[in-house]
């Protein structure tokens, strides 16, 4: 169904209820439509992978999925891009150290 979105609807539009996710074991408030960098970055998280040499920490950079560095862990999948992925109702998203693969997975 195509929901039409004039102006008169727009300034009259509210935020539907906002849901949680966990971020390494902490509970993180979302709203339907944010990205997993948008829920984080909404709670004040402003870096979540740490890079293979030297881990350094790293977060949203581009915003549009161009450069990797806001790569997480989303539900055990590891290299998900945050600034691309949208934030589902009980996400569990972890911090990415490197690769996002155990050393044993290789």
């Amino acid at each position: 169904m195509l929901i039409r979105r004039t102006p008169e609807a727009l300034v009259s539009a509210r935020p539907e209820a906002p849901f949680t996710l966990r971020i390494d074991g902490r509970e993180v408030q979302a709203l339907p439509g944010h990205s997993i960098a948008a829920a984080l970055w909404r709670d004040g998280i402003v870096s979540w992978r740490y890079t293979r040499r030297g881990g350094k920490a790293r977060g949203v950079f581009c915003g549009i999925g161009v450069c990797f560095d806001c790569l997480v862990t989303v539900n055990g999948q590891p290299n998900q891009r945050a600034c691309l992925t949208a934030a589902r109702p009980g996400d569990v998203v972890r911090t990415q150290e490197g690769t996002g693969h155990d050393v044993h997975d290789l």
